[in-house]
């Protein structure tokens, strides 16, 4: 039979694989609000049964270890069921989320038997998760109607923390399928009951009152956040963005060492503030986001502490720090270009969610500005016109025209250009102030509005080949500017104009793909001139796809295949050309500069070759004669000693030497 399961992110009110939802070790450190001394809750007959059960287990060792190991058995069980459940399915079939639980109905959650039984419906989409602090009141029960604890006898909630069994095993884990305002009835097996061995099954009535989302930031107990108070809105800030943020940092004592003014104070992400796990906190908050942090000192000021200065109080070493923060708010700030040589921050949000793109036509007001403050030109501003122009056609600076094509209508940015982007090493003069060479400049942008080129698909079939056919033009003049990288540009997009995608008649067809071809060779004209040879393979191959006997195309493939160090695809496509143009000059002189190339390069390795086996003979002689003479030697002193022997052994006055056997 089927198992119901809750999709992960909007899970329903009751679930089968609720148990693949595991708890997180539990934080070596709680929050000071978390109530540690739950049982002070429960009444005189559970601490009774408690006590009870205390001396029991003093004398019921062997008992009790077997019950340790149900206990661990069912939290086994309930993590492993998501995987039992796939085990089970059948080849092909489909698990579903679950329906809408209705009130009175009653479910089972986990295999081990943890059922729910819905009483009053919650509200909104959250539910908690482990390690969350939730408050609760509930009415824990034996089936005989024997009470075990209630919070509602008191009229006081308890808050503890999910996923440390504080109450029962296995409430838990029927808690984190609750909504706020929710109210269900829980029953429980002997396995995940509070009190097993007094009977086999308990129920918790239980109302989930509140929540507060707890986060363990670096996920490893390092920095907790216990979320106060939602953000207004789901964006985090990123490391390059500036933020608005107020804290007061107190240690264990409670002594307050640092704190901002009224206002807050703001700095960027990636440089840092304060202590070094700040950064990692503010990009987890959302806008107007309320925490409290609990961080120990490896992210903190370690064991060398802070000693006091200009105001400063003074840090013991190896102190753990507990922080009230609130993100107020951010600015947003965008790597336009990749390179951190053109960045925009966001001053104010634009209208929408389109930006003006490439070729907009758009209207814009302007202060542009040296680093030191000093204005160089205005647009827009007081008796000053606004600047209309459109983008991607070198109308203003690079950086200028790079960045207001990512804004939105509406949209102010400063905007910080690096010479580069800007006017290079050339001093300019400006309306207002000359433009030092090798200068940074900023710009405060508003977009007042723009009309944005319109896509291939907004467009009739006549209209693309029309607009392809502009682009082309455009890109063969700034081809014949030397301005290659705009042009290959140009002829990408006239090329994306007049795409096989787009449905064309039998004659604007043949248009079509003449001016695909056309734009792919110009392109890859483009990539040789800039070195980028395996760009322009690219575009030669493309077209050799739908004309397989291009010249041009197996000409220009030809010398990038050769600036690779290709020279076997080089011949290939060489020999290919001059079949079909065997009196081409340019390819016969491509062919000449292979052969010379491949004449060179031989005897380059000819050269290599021939001297690594003559240092081989070389050596082998040199160690021959050492032999050699070293025989010679060995020889000689041999002779040596044989003459020094035979004249010890010689008979005086020459006598012979006759055997006295």
């Amino acid at each position: 039979m089927k198992q119901w399961r809750l999709l992960h992110h909007h899970r329903a009110s009751t679930v089968a694989a609720v148990p693949s939802r595991q708890p997180t070790a539990a934080t070596p450190h709680r929050l000071s609000s978390i109530t540690v001394a739950s049982q002070s809750l429960l009444p005189e007959c559970t601490r009774n049964q408690n006590n009870k059960l205390k001396k029991k287990k003093k004398l019921r060792n062997r008992d009790n270890c077997r019950l340790r190991r149900r206990r661990v058995e069912a939290m086994a069980v309930l993590s492993d069921i998501s995987v039992e459940n796939e085990l089970d399915e059948e080849p092909g079939e489909v698990i579903e989320s679950a329906p809408p639980q209705k009130v009175g109905e009653e479910r089972q959650l986990t295999n081990s038997g943890l059922k729910k039984k819905l009483l009053k419906r919650g509200s909104g989409l959250e539910t908690p998760d482990f390690n969350d602090e939730v408050t609760v009141h509930y009415v824990g029960t034996l089936l005989d109607g024997t009470k075990l604890g209630s919070t509602r006898d008191r009229d006081q909630p308890l808050t503890f923390t999910l996923g440390q069994a504080q109450v029962a095993v296995g409430l838990d884990y029927g808690i984190i399928t609750m909504k706020k305002g929710e109210v269900a009835l829980f029953t429980l097996p002997d396995d995940l009951s509070v009190s097993p061995n007094s009977n086999p099954v308990t129920q918790f009535e239980v109302e989930l009152i509140s929540w507060i989302k707890v986060v363990d930031v670096c996920k490893d107990g390092g920095i907790v956040k216990k979320m106060m108070e939602k953000g207004t809105r789901n964006e985090r800030p990123g490391d390059l963005d500036e933020v608005l943020v107020k804290y007061r940092v107190a240690l264990v004592d409670g002594t307050v060492v640092a704190e901002t003014p009224e206002g807050g104070v703001e700095f960027h992400v990636k440089d840092g503030h304060l202590f070094p796990g700040l950064p990692k906190v503010i990009m987890s908050m959302t806008r107007g986001e309320k925490a409290e942090l609990i961080v120990q000192p490896q992210y903190a000021f370690e064991e060398k502490g802070r000693e006091a200065s200009s105001g400063l109080h003074t840090i013991p070493p190896n102190s753990v720090l507990h922080v009230n923060i609130e993100l107020v708010s951010f600015k947003p700030v965008i790597n336009v270009t990749g390179d951190s040589m053109v960045l925009k921050k966001i001053l104010k949000e634009g209208e929408g969610a389109f930006t003006a793109n490439e070729g907009a036509q758009v209207t814009v007001s302007y202060t542009a500005m040296l680093e030191d403050g000093t204005v160089f030109e205005k647009r827009g501003i007081g008796e000053a016109h606004p600047l209309e122009f459109i983008t991607d056609e070198e109308q203003v600076i690079a950086g200028l025209d790079r960045a207001v094509a990512t804004m939105k209508k509406g949209e102010r940015s400063i905007i910080h250009i690096h010479p580069d982007y800007a006017f290079g090493n050339v001093e300019v003069r400006r309306d207002f102030a000359i433009v030092p060479r090798g200068s940074n400049v900023v710009y405060d942008v508003e977009m007042m509005d723009f009309i944005k080129e319109k896509a291939p698909w907004e467009l009739s079939s006549d209209e693309r080949i029309e607009v392809a056919g502009k682009k082309k033009e455009e890109g063969n003049l700034l081809f014949k500017g030397g301005k290659y990288q705009r042009a290959g540009n140009k002829y990408e997009k006239a090329a994306d104009f007049v795409s096989e995608d787009g449905p064309f008649e039998d004659d604007e067809e043949k248009q079509a793909k003449a001016l695909r071809v056309s734009c792919w060779l110009n392109g890859a004209a483009c990539s040789l001139k800039l070195n980028d040879f395996p760009g322009a393979i690219k575009l030669c191959s493309q077209v050799l796809h739908v004309e397989l006997h291009n010249v041009k195309a197996l000409y220009r493939r030809a010398q990038a295949y050769i600036e690779t160090g290709n020279f076997l695809s080089a011949d290939v496509d060489i020999k290919k050309a001059l079949e079909v143009e065997p009196q081409n000059r340019e390819v016969m002189a491509l062919q000449k500069k292979l052969k010379q190339l491949q004449a060179e390069n031989n005897k380059k390795d000819a050269k290599l070759y021939g001297n690594m086996f003559a240092h081989k003979t070389k050596g082998s002689s040199v160690a021959t004669k050492r032999l050699k003479v070293e025989k010679e030697e060995d020889e000689r002193k041999t002779e040596e000693v044989m003459d020094k022997v035979a004249d010890s052994a010689a008979p005086p006055d020459g006598g012979l030497v006759v055997d006295s056997s």
